[in-house]
């Protein structure tokens, strides 16, 4: 059984966080000289592309990211647009080059995503296979006017989030309550022409409404759980889901546990620690099945739930349920399922195929 990650900042792993993630797990979390620049423990570290390859992730969603620094935002951000642009193209760099040592493929068409996968499916060594890579941006900020957007296009940037957490150029995000921003309609005009993908994932709950009356192309939630099950603007509420399910969006469920933890969140200011609020076994991998199955009952079907990692851009296997040590461990949720009575189709939808079906649609053809 293969897995999609629907949501992989994995740039921000290796250039913020200065990790190497070509070599193996155990080396990344435990490094001979570890960086002295560091902010985040690296022995909480869930994946790198050996990692992946052992655990059949052939294909994630990975991030760029370059915030704008804004006041009263709740996490760090650049202190210029500028400064956001280069540290985005350094992230866009990183995939390329990664590309370019046969480590990585990058899947800009639809045509490259399904021979990518076909390629996973029918190899049963998958040492020195390259992962595939589908390019998104979260938050916007990076793209510094709306006509720029056709040159993150040309660069291979596939999907765009509006924004990230609390307000960037364009809307306001997680922990702020506000609507789009005046550049935000020129672009995601441009998004369309350019035939981008929109992510409303992070997007307030106003901005989201104002941007689904705007933007007429594709539609997907990258890693975004249900409001109905735990409380919490981070969440969308049954109505938002049925509005973008209703667009062919498909919602991939985040295995960050704050937004499984029942109990929910005040995202209006700094994220508290998790281990001060709940012990690592108060969340499973039932939990996250539950939003998988809220998502296929309101849809009407098993094709438009998906994983949704947030990979390592959550803090890592402290801030991911129960069972999971690596990524090669989102395997186990499909012996979940199973106990759920999800057939062999359902649940390899859900594992990686109904992320597939939906970039092969979205995506140019060539």
């Amino acid at each position: 059984m293969l897995i999609f990650d629907g949501d992989y900042p994995m740039a921000f792993g290796a250039l913020d966080l200065n990790r190497d993630l070509t070599r193996p797990l155990q080396e990344v979390r435990n490094p001979s000289d570890p960086p002295k620049m560091a902010a985040w423990n690296d022995g909480e570290t869930m994946a790198s592309l050996p990692e992946m390859r052992r655990g059949g992730v052939a294909a994630a969603l990975v991030k760029i990211v370059g915030r704008i620094r804004q006041p009263n935002s709740p996490i760090w951000g650049y202190s210029s647009g500028d400064n956001a642009y280069a540290a985005a193209r350094g992230h866009l760099a990183y995939y390329e080059i990664l590309a370019q040592r046969g480590q990585a493929r990058l899947l800009a068409s639809s045509a490259a995503l399904d021979a990518h996968i076909a390629a996973w499916e029918t190899e049963t060594d998958r040492a020195d296979l390259p992962v595939g890579l589908v390019l998104g941006m979260e938050g916007a900020d990076p793209i510094l006017w709306p006509e720029q957007v056709h040159e993150w296009w040309t660069a291979g940037l596939r999907v765009v989030s509006l924004a990230h957490y609390g307000i960037s150029v364009y809307a306001h995000g997680t922990g702020r309550p506000g609507g789009l921003l005046p550049p935000a309609a020129a672009l995601l005009a441009e998004m369309d022409k350019a035939g981008m993908i929109l992510d409303l994932t992070h997007t307030s709950d106003e901005a989201f409404w104002q941007a689904l009356d705007l933007f007429g192309g594709p539609l997907l939630a990258s890693h975004q759980n249900c409001r109905a099950l735990v409380p919490g603007e981070r969440q969308f509420s049954d109505a938002q889901l049925k509005a973008i399910l209703a667009r062919g969006a498909v919602v991939g469920a985040s295995m960050d546990t704050w937004m499984l933890y029942d109990s929910g969140i005040d995202w209006g200011g700094d994220i508290p620690p998790r281990r001060d609020h709940f012990p690592r076994d108060a969340v499973t991998l039932a939990d996250l099945a539950d939003h998988i199955d809220h998502v296929c009952q309101l849809a009407g079907n098993t094709d438009q739930a998906a994983i949704g990692g947030d990979t390592d851009g959550q803090g890592g296997r402290d801030g991911a349920p129960l069972e999971i040590d690596t990524v090669a461990d989102y395997r186990r949720l499909a012996n979940i399922l199973a106990d759920r009575n999800y057939g062999d189709d359902a649940i390899a939808g859900v594992m990686y195929r109904n992320w597939q079906r939906f970039y092969s649609k979205s995506l140019p053809a060539a």
